[in-house]
């Protein structure tokens, strides 16, 4: 049996969930049962130092889109007369999208579906029951959907950085036109320097990131004031009318200028997906008492200063501060809170993967731990330099952020739409709620997530096919690895045989009736077998034994199990059965967030009662041929891309942490 990978799936179903607070079980075999606890790793700082925290890394995103989301709202792609109706209207959208999207759907209600205290979508989809999720080589509807929310958080992550900085560098253009010229090369040198510096980690650069931003929302919401203190009629937009009155006078145009709305509510799904780093009332606090307050001064002021000088309207973010010293200080300001926006989204989607693999919808990718202190801050090289490449060929492509915002906003309301569906079905399922509870707060979701989505569909042949190329992509590759993975689970089951079986086949005395024994002799030492199934003896192993006659006198069958929690416990990190005859069956368990490590298993499964060395241990591996033939039941196309993931995938050894030198790798080969 293959021990290339840990997401058995099939043999790891979690138990029924309970509330998402509540610790939760995960059945490997039918024969053991090993409980999943937050294990200690939720934010433990102080309110203050969270508080900080939480505006440098949580809010990034959302807190840089005054940079260009009002000017694509007044002078996009289809600009707008800055009449009073025309600016109290987008204003009023703004202060409306903000308020129901970011604090009634993900602060009040969403962030609720906390999974032992981490949030995001895929931590959302490990709250559904498992028969929403799909069954033996199924993938049920609600993971194709969670599927298609993290394939897009993937486009999603692609642009941000590239339109955030972008956008700040362009400042250099409006105060000395002579450099704009230089606006995309100097934006390529520093995304390039953001991406170079992946691999030493964030937690320097993150002792930073607070109190800068903490700086940025003070200035936006001090410029803000300022302006709009000279034209308090902005702040009527606070009225919906505005807003209705808006559409009421535009019709079908108003929905275009909805596209570019949604650009101040990007990185509402970071708030639920950082929820774990910081907890929910630390975020919730500086939200209400920082961030929102200051971004709605900030687009006020704008608002402001568009309706008293309409030649403002091209760069506004810019105009709120009078050329020269101000300026430069602005743009470098503007610059370091960009970079941090950006540094988020990139986490974020090394995060993103981990969960990803962890859960069997990725191929195994290398995992690299940058601090000793915070277990979340990962550095995945492979997803660093594909998104390095993306976000300079979008910023080569685009040229602007003008250009860039009518690719963007797809990606984010496809995963807004899909989380509050998936949220839905928690509610009913693992919540209880009556259907009369759950389904209007669905339909209030949706009344604001479909508007969006429609209107950024708008954009589709004017840059937004990139995000959707982009997740289309990433959904096939994870579509096609969970189904490949399931599909050879499911071949190798079939050759698999019961321990019993082997145990009464391989006795070393033959078996009596004068029957010469199969295996010679015993020798020193523990093999441990990777199987990728909780039950029997791997196929490619007997294969093995047969072929040498020989075993080691203690033989540890370990299967490595995903539970539906980010963290265990590792005093519940490993279950061990005897099986006799020197056998035994080890089961692992990590947690989505977590990654395996083999040889501090063995030692916690010897302290629960592992009767083997450990000191003298070999590793026995299986290594899968897909033949891609036309025997098998998955087609060809699919099955030839489902052998490149798995021969480029990272290899078994480094990724469970074996010593190479103590591999032996057994290899077979399988038509799907």
């Amino acid at each position: 049996m293959s021990g290339e990978d840990r997401e058995n799936l099939r043999g790891n179903a979690a138990s029924s969930p309970r509330s998402a607070r509540q610790a939760r079980g995960i059945d490997s075999s039918g024969s053991g049962t090993t409980e999943g606890q937050h294990g200690g790793h939720g934010p433990t700082a102080g309110l203050t130092g969270l508080l900080v925290g939480a505006v440098g890394i949580v809010f990034g995103d959302i807190g840089t889109s005054p940079l260009y989301a009002f000017k694509e709202c007044i002078a996009g792609e289809h600009p707008l007369d800055p009449t009073r109706a025309n600016v109290l209207g987008v204003l009023s959208l703004i202060v409306w999208s903000l308020m129901l999207v970011v604090t009634v759907k993900y602060l009040l209600f969403v962030m609720r579906a906390d999974n032992e205290g981490e949030g995001g979508i895929l931590a959302l989809l490990a709250l559904t029951p498992e028969r929403m999720r799909g069954r033996g080589r199924s993938i049920g509807v609600v993971a194709l959907l969670v599927i298609a929310g993290a394939a897009l958080l993937y486009g999603d992550g692609m642009i941000t950085p590239a339109i955030s900085v972008l956008s700040a560098v362009e400042g250099l253009g409006a105060e000395a036109p002579a450099l704009k010229e230089y606006v995309v090369p100097i934006t390529c040198v520093i995304l390039l320097g953001l991406f170079l510096m992946q691999s030493r980690g964030t937690g320097t650069v993150g002792r930073l990131f607070g109190p800068v931003m903490v700086v940025w929302f003070l200035v936006l919401g001090g410029l803000g004031a300022y302006h709009a203190s000279k034209n308090p009629a902005v702040f009527a937009a606070v009225d919906p009318r505005h807003a209705i009155a808006f559409f009421d006078e535009h019709k079908l145009r108003g929905i275009t200028v909805l596209g570019a709305v949604v650009l101040t509510i990007t990185g509402g799904e970071a708030l639920y997906a950082d929820m774990g780093h910081f907890g929910a009332r630390p975020i919730r606090l500086a939200w209400l008492g920082l961030v929102f307050p200051s971004l709605l001064l900030a687009y006020f002021g704008m608002g402001a200063m568009v309706l008293t000088d309409p030649a403002t309207a091209s760069n506004p973010f810019f105009a709120m501060v009078p050329r020269g010293a101000a300026t430069w200080g602005l743009i470098v300001l503007a610059t370091a809170a960009t970079i941090i926006a950006s540094q988020a989204l990139i986490s974020g989607a090394f995060s993103l993967t981990n969960q990803a693999v962890q859960l069997g919808f990725f191929p195994r990718v290398t995992i690299k731990h940058t601090s000793g202190e915070a277990e979340g801050q990962i550095y995945v090289p492979e997803i660093n330099w594909l998104l390095a490449a993306a976000c300079l060929a979008l910023v080569g492509w685009a040229g602007s952020s003008s250009k860039l915002a009518a690719a963007y906003g797809i990606a984010v309301t496809g995963t807004m739409g899909i989380t509050s569906i998936v949220f839905f079905v928690v509610t009913r399922t693992t919540w209880k709620w009556p259907l009369w509870r759950a389904l209007p707060l669905l339909a209030f979701f949706l009344a604001f997530d479909i508007p969006f989505f429609v209107a950024n569909a708008t954009k589709l042949f004017h840059g937004g096919y990139v995000p959707i190329l982009i997740g289309a992509v990433f959904f096939t590759l994870m579509v096609v690895w969970r189904r490949g993975r399931r599909m050879l689970a499911d071949a190798l089951a079939e050759r698999t045989i019961p321990v019993d079986e082997f145990l009464a086949k391989y006795r070393t005395d033959g078996g009596g009736e004068g029957k010469a024994p199969l295996i010679q002799c015993r020798i020193e030492g523990t093999g441990v077998v990777m199987s990728s199934l909780a039950e029997g003896v791997p196929a490619v192993f007997v294969h093995h034994v047969d072929r040498l006659k020989v075993l080691h006198e203690s033989i540890v069958i370990l299967t490595m199990a995903t539970a539906r929690v980010p963290y265990v416990q590792p005093s519940k990190r490993a279950t061990v059965q005897p099986l006799g005859g020197g056998f035994h069956r080890v089961i692992g368990t990590y947690g989505f967030m977590e990654t395996p490590d083999v040889p501090s298993l063995l030692r916690e499964a010897k302290r629960v009662g592992l009767d083997a060395a450990i000191e003298d241990v070999t590793y026995f591996l299986g290594r899968e041929t897909m033949l891609a033939g036309p025997g098998g039941q998955m087609g060809e196309v699919e099955e030839t891309l489902f052998a490149f993931l798995t021969r480029n995938s990272r290899p078994a050894t480094t990724h469970f942490k074996l010593p190479p030198s103590q591999v032996i790798e057994i290899g077979t080969q399988i038509d799907l």
